[in-house]
């Protein structure tokens, strides 16, 4: 039978995430010491914990494999009209708002695609502190098992 202070351990591993806000690395180091703390303890709090560090671990290396492919279109469109064996170059960058290069919309489309994946990983941080406050498991979609 699970007691309020463990649905509130949980509960609270999840939502220690938000730290990230305020401390470099929050989203962690909140979790990790929470986890680490509570997990020989309950079941029910291991679980949740390990969910929470997965979780984290998952967005991190999809945010890298994003940012692998966003900077790039990024870089070449912003140096496509550079000629960097002309010297006057800055004379020949002509700004074309009627003609955007096809590089700007991969690099808009990726953009949009992080911040949706921003906007989901908010909404399920908080159905997992709901569930952990109800005495439920969760487990979050697109995550990694890193630990078992």
């Amino acid at each position: 039978m699970l007691d309020n202070h463990q649905k509130n351990i949980a509960t609270f591993i999840h939502l220690s995430t938000f730290s990230r806000f305020i401390i470099p690395l929050g989203n962690f180091i909140g979790p990790l010491i929470l986890w680490i703390a509570n997990k020989d303890k309950s079941e029910f709090v291991d679980a949740h914990g390990k969910q929470a560090i997965n979780f984290q671990i998952s967005i991190l290396l999809y945010a890298i494999i994003l940012g692998m492919l966003t900077i790039p279109f990024f870089v070449f469109n912003l140096f496509s009209g550079l000629d960097f064996i002309n010297i006057d170059t800055f004379d020949s960058i002509h700004l074309s708002l009627t003609k955007p290069s096809p590089l700007l919309y991969i690099t808009g489309g990726l953009g949009f695609i992080a911040f949706t994946g921003f906007i989901l990983e908010l909404v399920f941080i908080v159905k997992a502190g709901l569930a952990a406050k109800d005495g439920e498991y969760y487990k979050y979609p697109l995550t990694i098992n890193f630990l078992k």
